[in-house]
């Protein structure tokens, strides 16, 4: 039996987001288009409400969830997902030192956003379901950026 304490997930949200917030702020740098700075820009303060409401999440959340009905697997593969694609520093780095244009920085922004995606989506499976819709909002704006994202790579 695997006790896995809740806040550890929304620790993880908030990180994750704020990483993002920082990024956005960083690619604004990169371009001297009106359109995309402020698409950036405007990335930048979406990734900081997602972190306010991360925040709120967390500081509500009191107990600690029993994996009980979860295999160990599944607490393992959440674990081994952020640690080797959400929270691997040495991949984010080479990552970043690739970044050297806006079509670069779309890319990476692209990729963390699909990320995001799924430890959202799947962390769904471990929270209370009276917290889902206001998951399922930050889930719904990730995929709004990664449209929005995508819709810019191929515009430029």
């Amino acid at each position: 039996m695997k006790i896995f304490d809740v806040k550890e997930i929304f620790q993880i949200a908030i990180r994750i987001e704020e990483n993002g917030e920082r990024f956005y702020l960083n690619a604004v740098k990169l371009t001297d288009d009106i359109t995309t700075k402020g698409v950036f820009k405007l990335l930048a303060e979406e990734e900081k409400k997602h972190k306010e409401v991360f925040s709120k999440l967390l500081s509500s959340m009191t107990k600690d969830i029993n994996f009980d009905s979860y295999p160990d697997d599944y607490i393992d593969y959440l674990q081994t997902y952020v640690n080797n694609t959400i929270f691997n520093l040495d991949k984010i780095k080479e990552d970043m030192s690739k970044i050297k244009d806006v079509s670069s920085a779309l890319d990476f922004a692209i990729q963390r956003e699909l990320d995001s995606i799924l430890y959202y989506q799947e962390i769904k499976r471990v929270i209370p379901e009276n917290q889902h819709d206001k998951l399922d909002r930050i889930i719904d704006e990730e995929r709004k950026h990664y449209k929005d994202l995508t819709k810019l790579r191929n515009e430029l």
